[in-house]
């Protein structure tokens, strides 16, 4: 008889279907399909499944000669996103200057990083500032008074970046997040291809992003949830690269068969312990810049965190581990390696603050703990640790009792749907000014409006229902990736419900939901394997949703640059009276 442990056959120690749970053999009704029922092969490939190999053929249809056909498909992993970038990078910086205006929250972001980056703490500026920034063409002194903020430097700094390199004025605070919005098209393609093992799968969802309004608008405006977004998918992909990595790891150290396939062995796996996780501790800079950045990413390194963990647990299961929970237990240990680093990352952050002076001419409250602070039972720590714990916590009570109305303030449970977008910029030109006709009979309207692409948010959401089906019943590790990264940036809004948000916050989750859909329509394409019938159908429907997306991207585009338009075709744009 043979042994588990030198068997390839992962379903040793099932039950027979007729001898499962009841309540596995009634969810079968739904679609679940038990981890035994997967197919018996190389544990090598269930832990790193290869890629699939990209065909020349379309290449050489087209009349490419062979030899050069076989390199561009060799290389379509990364000509596909690099193209797709491309697209991304041309629509948001054409004409990234226009509206030439301090737009929404572009008032505090952009004259807080250029204080920033020249005091190193944000200042108070006249009432009057945007006007004079605008007419001086940015120069303009900097105040030295300190101004009470409450977001952490990261992301204004990031801002500032740019304001250095192209000056003080609309492109100049715009052109970093429109860099970041570019290469986070980028990165979406790769994390894509690497989850989907499918080029194409990836380049889908990048496109989708790419064309997506909210995204591109974020792109557009200096704003912090871009910034977010950025690190977020950032520190996600290093967190897929460490996936794949300490898989790879661990099937090289299980056993080899006579017939050159790996074999599951529970003694190898239970043993087996990797410390050093280099893409994990990337992921854990990029988590802290993201904390730098807004407080939000703190839900979203503790999702990541149990997300890895249990990727953990999946790959000693898959490995025939006997204690997969018991042993990964170590691996928790381990990534909570993340956290020192994601502190040090934050703090190290506040450094122009701290380096401040604390004689009362530096950063808001650089100096509390030698005035107010005085006494207590944390003097023996330095000054400006306490200085900073005190504004931390004056923060968060900001946070939590904000409750002042907003015109286009907006519940979370309205968010999948757009129910209500924020208006960044409006004007109404008058006929023969700023693009407006001269033939025009009335007024027009000019406007910046955070909306998502409808079509592609109103397809998110029965694709975020079928990965929630393919996570819980396939029990597909992908699924529940996505699901992780869109309930890290989108259900801890729900306990804040009373607070005054907005819809543009769920920028941070939107990649998430494009490769949702990107995987639903992989599925309507069809599996490997379906017949011909099959795949021309489901490739035609897949192909009319990704072009009718395309289209609504286009159609709302004059309310995504603020172009000028006829006000009767901005009124027909209106496809909901929450949008007005």
């Amino acid at each position: 008889m043979t042994s588990t442990a030198s068997s390839t056959d992962l379903r040793q120690g099932q039950a027979p279907l007729d001898r499962r749970p009841p309540w596995q053999q009634r969810l079968r009704r739904f679609g679940y399909a038990p981890a035994a029922d997967a197919p018996a092969g190389d544990v090598r490939d269930r832990l790193v499944p290869p890629y699939a190999e990209p065909s020349p053929r379309l290449w050489q249809v087209l009349g490419v000669p062979p030899v050069l056909a076989g390199r561009i498909a060799r290389w379509s992993g990364w000509i596909g996103p690099l193209l797709v970038t491309l697209l991304a990078g041309v629509l948001r910086f054409w004409n990234l200057g226009s509206p030439r205006a301090v737009i929404f929250d572009e008032t505090y972001y952009a004259k807080d990083a250029w204080a920033l980056v020249h005091r190193g703490f944000e200042v108070n500026w006249d009432k009057n500032a945007n006007d004079l920034v605008l007419q001086s063409h940015g120069h303009l002194a900097v105040p030295t008074d300190a101004a009470y903020v409450v977001h952490p430097p990261v992301g204004k700094y990031v801002i500032g970046l740019g304001e250095l390199m192209f000056g003080f004025d609309p492109f100049g605070w715009r052109f970093m997040t429109a860099l970041l919005g570019t290469l986070s098209v980028l990165l979406l393609c790769r994390i894509g291809r690497r989850m989907f093992r499918s080029t194409f799968l990836g380049c889908l969802a990048g496109t989708l992003m790419a064309v997506d309004g909210l995204h591109f608008v974020m792109s557009r405006t200096s704003l912090l949830d871009g910034v977010l977004m950025f690190f977020v998918l950032a520190a996600f992909g290093c967190l897929v690269l460490d996936r794949d990595y300490a898989r790879a790891r661990l099937a090289a150290a299980l056993p080899v068969g006579a017939d050159g396939r790996v074999r599951p062995d529970a003694q190898t796996t239970d043993n087996f312990f990797l410390y050093w996780r280099p893409w994990r501790l990337a992921a854990a800079v990029l988590l802290g810049l993201a904390i730098g950045t807004k407080w939000n990413g703190l839900y979203v390194l503790v999702a990541f965190f149990v997300m890895t963990v249990l990727w953990d647990v999946g790959a000693r299961k898959v490995a025939g581990g006997r204690h997969p929970y018991l042993t990964s237990l170590v691996d928790a240990v381990v990534a909570l390696a993340m956290v020192p680093v994601v502190i040090a990352v934050y703090v190290l952050s506040w450094l122009g603050w701290i380096l401040s002076p604390a004689d009362g001419t530096g950063g808001y409250f650089r100096d509390w703990a030698a005035t107010d602070g005085k006494g207590g039972h944390w003097t023996f720590l330095p000054d400006w640790l306490r200085s900073l714990w005190h504004y931390e916590h004056e923060v968060y009570n900001f946070h939590v009792h904000l409750t002042s109305p907003h015109t286009y303030q907006s519940n979370p449970w309205s968010w999948l749907v757009l129910g209500r977008p924020v208006s960044y910029f409006y004007e109404s030109p008058t006929p023969g000014t700023d693009g407006c006709p001269a033939d025009a009979t009335e007024k027009c309207a000019r406007e910046v409006l955070a909306l998502g692409t409808p079509l592609l948010w109103w397809a998110g959401c029965f694709a975020l229902l079928y990965v929630l089906w393919r996570w819980a019943l396939r029990r597909d590790w992908r699924a529940g990736a996505i699901a992780c990264g869109i309930a890290a940036g989108y259900l801890p809004w729900f306990l804040y419900q009373e607070r005054t948000i907005f819809l543009f916050y769920a920028v941070v989750f939107l990649p998430f939901l494009c490769l949702a859909l990107a995987m639903m329509i992989g599925a309507i394409v069809g599996p490997p394997g379906s017949s011909d019938t099959r795949r021309v159908v489901g490739a035609s429907a897949a192909g009319v949703l990704v072009l009718l997306i395309a289209w609504n991207f286009i159609y709302f585009w004059p309310l995504y640059t603020g172009t000028a338009i006829p006000i009767d075709s901005w009124r027909s744009r209106m496809w909901l009276d929450t949008w007005v």
